[in-house]
C-alpha cells in the first residue's frame, strides 16, 4: 500500500485512527474542554491566513531549521501528549524513533505511559522532557536527574495547568487514569481489536513516571490523575527554580500573552505560543491570533515555538509567517501511530515535508522563515 496515494493528508490518517481506537481513546485524544471553542479558533485563525506565491523563481526549498544549536531537517517537531501510549501502545518509544529518523524534537509528558528511563535509548538529538510541576523540590530536582541521565536535553515547563480542567467528552466516555474495565469500556475495546490485542500484549497503560512518588491506584476525578496529587500550578519564582537546577535548554510552554512572554524570555531559552490544544481553557484565544504581539514582545531573534490545530504544511508555514521559528504537533502524530504503527508516524513526517517543500516552491522562497515576506 503506498500511503501517499491511499492516505496523502493528515486528516487521512486521523479518519484511520479513529477506526482503529476504542471511542473513550478518540475522544481522550480528539476533545477540548468547554465547548470546544478554542480548539475550533485556532483553526478558523490559521484558516483565515493567506500567504501570497511568488512566480518564476525556480527555487530549490531548504528545510533545515536551527534551534537550541542544533539543525534539525525540518521546522517541525513532536509535541509531548499525556498518556501517549494510552493511544496505541509503546506509542511513546514508537514517536520517539520516528523523531529520531526525521531528525526533528520530540517531546516526553511527565504524564506518559512510559518513563525516561525507557524511552532515552530510542532518543535522537532532540529528547525534550515535558515537566508537569511537582510541588515538592525534592520530587522535581528528582524528576530533573531522571530526565537528563536519561539522555533528554531540553526541559519544558508546561504554564497552562494550574488545575485539571472538566474536558467534557473525556468525562462522558468515562475514561480514568488509571483505566478502569468497565462493561463499558469492555464493549469499546472489543469493537476496536487491533488496539485491544496489542494492549493486552503491552499491558494495561498507567502513569509509569510518577509511580515512584505515589500510589498510581489512588482515586482521582474523571480527568484527573495521581500527578494532581503531586504537582502545584508554577509561579516565576518556580521557572527561576528551574533555571538554577537545568542546565540545558528551558522552555516554557502554553503562554499566550505578550507581557508573559516578555518575562519568561528573560529567564527561558524560548517561549512556546500553546493553548494546550483548546484542552485547558475554552476561552483562550488562538495561537495563531497572539503570535504577531509575542514576536514583537521578544524581538526578532529570541526563539518562539508555536502549536494549535496545525493540519498541513500550508498551517506550519502559516505559523512560521506569524513569528513562530518552530512548529510542534501532537494529535497529527498519534493520528498516524494509531493509524499505521511506526509506518503512520513516519508517513506524518513525509507529509509535513512534502506539503513544505510544495508551498515553499510556490511561494518561491529557500528557507522557511522567508514566508513572512509573503504574508498578507
Amino acid at each position: 500500500m503506498d500511503l501517499d496515494d491511499t492516505h496523502p493528508s493528515l486528516s487521512d490518517l486521523a479518519r484511520r485512527a479513529k477506526w482503529r481506537v476504542p471511542h473513550f481513546i478518540w475522544e481522550y485524544l480528539d476533545s477540548a474542554t468547554g465547548d470546544e471553542g478554542a480548539s475550533r479558533r485556532a483553526a478558523a485563525a490559521l484558516d483565515a491566513i493567506t500567504l501570497v506565491p511568488g512566480v518564476l523563481r525556480n527555487v530549490k526549498p531548504d528545510l533545515s531549521t536551527e534551534l537550541f544549536g542544533h539543525s534539525f531537517d525540518l521546522p517541525v517537531g513532536i509535541a509531548p501528549v499525556g498518556m501517549s501510549g494510552s493511544v496505541w501502545p509503546r506509542a511513546e518509544v514508537t514517536l520517539a524513533e520516528a523523531a529520531a529518523r526525521a531528525n526533528a524534537p520530540f517531546g516526553l509528558s511527565t504524564v506518559a505511559a512510559m518513563t525516561p528511563e525507557e524511552v532515552g535509548p530510542h532518543l535522537g538529538h532532540g529528547g525534550w522532557f515535558q515537566l508537569y510541576a511537582p510541588g515538592d523540590p525534592e520530587i522535581r530536582r528528582d524528576m530533573l536527574a531522571r530526565a537528563r541521565d536519561a539522555g533528554f536535553t531540553g526541559l519544558i515547563l508546561t504554564g497552562d495547568v494550574p488545575a485539571a480542567s472538566r474536558r467534557e467528552r473525556q468525562r462522558r466516555a468515562r475514561l480514568t487514569n488509571p483505566m478502569r474495565i468497565t462493561p463499558r469500556i469492555a464493549v469499546q475495546s472489543a469493537l476496536a481489536p487491533f488496539w485491544a490485542v496489542e494492549t493486552l500484549r503491552n499491558g494495561k497503560p498507567h502513569l509509569k513516571t510518577l509511580e515512584k512518588y505515589a500510589d498510581p491506584n489512588a482515586a482521582t476525578g474523571a480527568t484527573a490523575h495521581i500527578g494532581y496529587m503531586l504537582r502545584t500550578a508554577p509561579d516565576w519564582a518556580y521557572l527561576d527554580a528551574l533555571r538554577e537546577e537545568w542546565d540545558g535548554p528551558l522552555m516554557v510552554k502554553g503562554v499566550l500573552s505578550p507581557d508573559d512572554a516578555s518575562r519568561a524570555a528573560g529567564v527561558a531559552d524560548a517561549v512556546w505560543v500553546s493553548n494546550h490544544g483548546g484542552r485547558q481553557f475554552a476561552g483562550a484565544p488562538a495561537p495563531a491570533d497572539v503570535l504577531p504581539a509575542i514576536r514583537q514582545a521578544v524581538g526578532p531573534d529570541y526563539p518562539l515555538i508555536a502549536d494549535g490545530s496545525v493540519r498541513s504544511g500550508t498551517d506550519v508555514l502559516r505559523l512560521i509567517a506569524l513569528g513562530a521559528d518552530f512548529v510542534m504537533l501532537g494529535r497529527a502524530f498519534h493520528h498516524g501511530v494509531a493509524a499505521f504503527g511506526a509506518r503512520g508516524a513516519d508517513h506524518a513526517f513525509h507529509i509535513l515535508r512534502a506539503g513544505i517543500e510544495a508551498d515553499m516552491a510556490q511561494l518561491g522562497i529557500t528557507r522557511p522563515p522567508e514566508v513572512r515576506a509573503h504574508l498578507r
